[in-house]
């Protein structure tokens, strides 16, 4: 089973809300896909066993080969290359590292060498949770290589929480894609709403279930229940805006170990999410 956690916008609470899901799940595998800014490891405090540089395949020309004959460009959806007639110009920031120029060039003057884009770190955390992250390069542009590299240690044995980055950009929407379920953490307020129907519109589009978990809820802020009840859609949860909550997290402390009424919450959004995979036969 993988269940991904996204929010619309920062801030949320949504990496507070994967952590504690894992933190509270048997035989669970962890992986922090927020790969600019990964901070689960500040709630689930792993040792890290392992780092692993991770490259991304971008395009070498080989001028004693290539005639200039303009076939790769044509063939690069990402217009990562530019002939210049005398060169051709790589933009490696563009390159999703698809392999389309090397394929088509018809003088095969085109190879392939890695370029790093960061590191994936391996540990353990807690009693039984097996952890992973990614850490973006400082410079690297594209966030979407890494995530799927991170996203290839999902364990088909266990339940895999993915703590997606926020937003609904490229990135988001390659860590939720192959999910069984997603969790839209919002909060209450009009920004909070504005953002979770953005996230809400892109996995409606991809087919992917999912329900809402409203974060720091107050009762006086109607607009989202509203919404969900207009587009019948699920709210999982509504976790209180509590000081003692928000304490625990200020301190780096998971507040799904410390307390009680909280850990309950999180166990019982975790079987409401069960029931709705049985719904929709995972």
């Amino acid at each position: 089973m993988i269940i991904s956690i996204a929010s619309g916008k920062g801030g949320t609470g949504k990496t507070t809300v994967a952590c504690s899901l894992a933190a509270t799940i048997e035989n669970c595998t962890f992986l922090d896909c927020d790969v600019e800014e990964p901070n689960g490891n500040i709630l689930l405090k792993p040792s890290i066993e392992k780092e692993e540089i991770v490259h991304k395949l971008i395009p070498e020309i080989d001028y004693t080969k290539c005639n200039f004959c303009n076939k790769c460009t044509e063939v690069c959806e990402y217009n990562a290359l530019l002939n210049l007639k005398t060169e051709i110009l790589l933009f490696s920031e563009l390159c999703h590292s698809c392999g389309a120029c090397k394929y088509f060039c018809p003088e095969n003057a085109i190879e392939e060498v890695k370029k790093e884009t960061g590191i994936i770190r391996k540990g353990k955390a807690g009693k039984n949770i097996k952890f992973f992250d990614g850490l973006l390069k400082l410079g690297e542009p594209a966030a979407a290589p890494l995530i799927k590299q991170v996203k290839k240690n999902a364990d088909p044995d266990s339940i895999n929480i993915i703590d997606s980055p926020p937003g609904t950009s490229c990135s988001m929407f390659e860590a939720v894609k192959d999910s069984d379920y997603c969790i839209l953490v919002t909060e209450s307020t009009p920004f909070g709403l504005n953002d979770l129907k953005l996230a809400a519109d892109v996995l409606k589009e991809i087919g992917l279930p999912f329900g809402i978990v409203i974060n720091k809820y107050e009762k006086a802020y109607t607009a989202i229940e509203e919404f969900a009840d207009k587009n019948n859609i699920d709210i999982l949860m509504k976790l209180p805006f509590r000081r003692d909550i928000a304490e625990c997290y200020s301190r780096g402390v998971l507040p799904a170990l410390v307390i009680p009424e909280y850990k309950e919450m999180i166990t019982e959004l975790f079987k409401k999410v069960k029931s709705r995979l049985k719904i929709f036969q995972y």
